[in-house]
Formats: structure tokens, C-alpha cells, sequence
């Protein structure tokens, strides 16, 4: 978010990914954000590309050893052979991330308000669903594991949704699956009782 930027103005990126649309929990997942008082400013459903979502996951190669090694730590517990070297399973993760989110339709939304970021993050819950918080998303509408995706061949997570993780990377996100025109920008009415600073207008 940019620094003369009101705090109610911040934009999150979320994609309810495709086990989320097959599942049929779009409107449960919505209905979530929308009793926050965040405020829903794009929406659409989408065919994910490969090439949208490489540049969506750009990882490094930090990121691909920290996530190899814990690959190899779990199949070590698993008893399962170890058959390459830490940052290849780690670019392993992108390759069935992508093979998972290109294999139906996904619902892209935008979602604005103070605090949008965090306050999403904190609704869908840690990355494994089989860890995450009772009360969130993934804790509550799943069960998938990394053990079990280890187990299973290394398939990507089941985890019905992504959420920009930071402000910093609201921006990109968005620009990766939406257009500027594609953005609308109204009053929501709820809003007055969110930030409203007189509250003008609610007795008649």
C-alpha cells in the first residue's frame, strides 16, 4: 500500500483455487470476508494460465532449499527415499502448484478495508489445513497435510484458497489477474458505521 494511502483503502488479492470452486464453498468463503466489513471491489471466475501463475508464485532459490528440506525431513520420518537434492523437490512445489491451479476454474476476488491483508490472512488460516486454527477457512472446511502430500508423490496442497500474504505484494498480485478496469470503486453503506468520523446521517 502506498504511504498517502488511507489505511481503509488497502487491497487484498484472494483466489478461492480450485478444490474451493469444486467443493462448492465460493459463497461460504465469501460470506466470511463479508461480515469483517471488508469491501468486495472485483470478482470473477477464471481459467487459470501457467504462465499467470509462474509469475504469481515467483519463488527463489532460497525458497525452493527451505522448502526442499522439509520435504526431505518428512520423508525421512516417512521411511520414503531421498532421490534428489533439496532445491529440486523445493521446484518440485511450483510444478504441482501450477499443474493445481491450471486444472479448473478458480474465483478471483479483490477485497478492500482496513487492515485487508491481515485481517484475510487471519480469516483463511496457516498454509496446511491440518494444522490450521479451528475457526478459519482451511482449519475448518479441510484436512489435507504436507505428510500426506509427501506421502502421495509430492502433489501440491489442497488448501481452497489463496490470500496475499503482505501488504508489499498486494500491488502485484493484483496486477496478475486484474485489469485496472476490472477494479470498481463505490460507497459500500456499512462503511459509515466502520469509519465514518461524525457519523452524520444516522439519526433522521
Amino acid at each position: 500500500m502506498e504511504h498517502n494511502t488511507h489505511p481503509k483503502k488497502e487491497q487484498a488479492f484472494v483466489m478461492v483455487k480450485p478444490d474451493g470452486v469444486q467443493r462448492s464453498l465460493i459463497g461460504d468463503i465469501i460470506k466470511r470476508f463479508e461480515r469483517t466489513g471488508l469491501k468486495l471491489v472485483a470478482l470473477k471466475m477464471i481459467l487459470p494460465t501457467e504462465a499467470q501463475c509462474l509469475t504469481h508464485y515467483n519463488k527463489d532459490d532460497t525458497w525452493f532449499l527451505r522448502k526442499g528440506n522439509g520435504i526431505i525431513e518428512n520423508r525421512k520420518k516417512m521411511g520414503a527415499p531421498i532421490e534428489k537434492e533439496p532445491i529440486e523437490y523445493g521446484k518440485d512445489i511450483i510444478t504441482t502448484i501450477v499443474k493445481y491451479m491450471t486444472c479448473g476454474p478458480a474465483v478471483a476476488m479483490i477485497w478492500e478495508g482496513n487492515s485487508a491483508v491481515g485481517v484475510i490472512k487471519k480469516i483463511v488460516g496457516g498454509t496446511e489445513p491440518s494444522t490450521s486454527d479451528v475457526g478459519t477457512i482451511r482449519g475448518d472446511y479441510t484436512i489435507d497435510s504436507y505428510t500426506l502430500c509427501d506421502f502421495d508423490g509430492s502433489r501440491a496442497m489442497r488448501n481452497l484458497i489463496h490470500c496475499t500474504d503482505v501488504p508489499e505484494e498486494s500491488a502485484r498480485e493484483i496486477s496478475i489477474w486484474f485489469s485496472p478496469s476490472e477494479i470498481v470503486s463505490y460507497r459500500l453503506i456499512g462503511e459509515t458505521m466502520l469509519y465514518d468520523v461524525n457519523l452524520d446521517g444516522i439519526l433522521e
